[in-house]
């Protein structure tokens, strides 16, 4: 009798999974909240805005003090003016964080990718990627690929320059811990040791005093010092990059962070739709051409 009746039984069960399998398949299937969102945020697990922020329902942005531009515009990050002010929200909104939802944090320069914990989600202040960087901290894909640029007193030695050896014999100065200083010590390799400054306005003030010959900086922040803030100073020439990797200004997180991925798909999306291209010609336009010392 028990052969009889598993058969049927078998039979049922079976039917039964099929009909279950053919509701399910034929029912409305909610959206995945990882999907890309309306306003084309990555995928990948990153629900808008739900990510593991510092500040639940916050996104905390991290900058130098001050702000230059044309980085930022009139020395505040908050405002969307400026190439990286408005990278920044452009990230946030792929990432489902609106302006109000984004907080300011000033930290200084070096600080932001020195080794330990941070106090902010993500840092955006012209910090270039590098290897030796990446064993502190983690680094979005690049959102700008930039040169290093010389800028001197109009008809000054320096100023003359037309290559690189020119410059082995003039005092240059730089910011501490940027990739500015690391072409002088590392390209350059001058006679004398580089001027070093804890911030770019006190190295353009020692090119203003005839305290060094010339100064390194990226070639955007140079146009701007040139144009706007030390006008009788010019730009000698710009830095080929070296190597075949391109220098390029990364977002900076913590170490291991969970937000790294969520951020670099930001980036990258933004890259792919054209929105880095638009804001780097409309704050960074001038940044165009500059003789390149060989």
């Amino acid at each position: 009798m028990r052969s009889v009746h598993r058969a049927p039984r078998r039979a049922v069960a079976a039917v039964t999974v099929a009909l279950l399998a053919t509701a399910v398949a034929c029912a409305p299937q909610p959206e995945e909240d990882t999907a890309t969102g309306p306003s084309g945020s990555p995928g990948n697990g990153c629900v808008q805005g739900e990510l593991a922020t510092k500040t639940p329902g916050r996104l905390t942005i991290a900058t130098d003090e001050p702000a230059y531009e044309p980085w930022f515009r009139d020395g505040d990050p908050a405002s969307g003016e400026g190439f990286e002010s408005a990278v920044a929200y452009a990230v946030a909104e792929r990432l489902g964080y609106g302006k109000g939802a984004v907080v300011w944090q000033r930290v200084p320069f070096n600080k932001a990718f020195a080794p330990g914990a941070k106090t902010f989600d993500f840092d955006i202040n012209q910090v270039s990627i590098s290897d030796e960087r990446r064993k502190a901290v983690d680094f979005s894909a690049g959102y700008y690929d930039v040169r290093q640029a010389v800028i001197a007193l109009k008809g000054s030695k320096a100023a003359k320059a037309k290559s690189v050896a020119d410059l082995k014999d003039v005092t240059l100065g730089a910011q501490v811990g940027t990739t500015s200083l690391r072409y002088i010590e590392d390209v350059v390799r001058p006679e004398r040791p580089a001027a070093v400054y804890a911030r770019n306005d006190q190295a353009k003030s020692a090119l203003r005093n005839g305290q060094v010959d010339a100064v390194v900086t990226d070639l955007p922040t140079a146009f701007y010092i040139t144009a706007a803030e030390v006008t009788d100073a010019e730009i000698v020439g710009q830095f080929e990059n070296r190597g075949s990797a391109r220098e390029q200004f990364g977002l900076v997180l913590d170490k291991g962070s969970a937000l790294t991925g969520c951020v670099t798909a930001a980036v990258e999306a933004l890259r792919r739709d054209g929105t880095l291209a638009e804001l780097e010609q409309r704050w960074l336009s001038d940044a165009v051409d500059a003789p390149v010392l060989k």
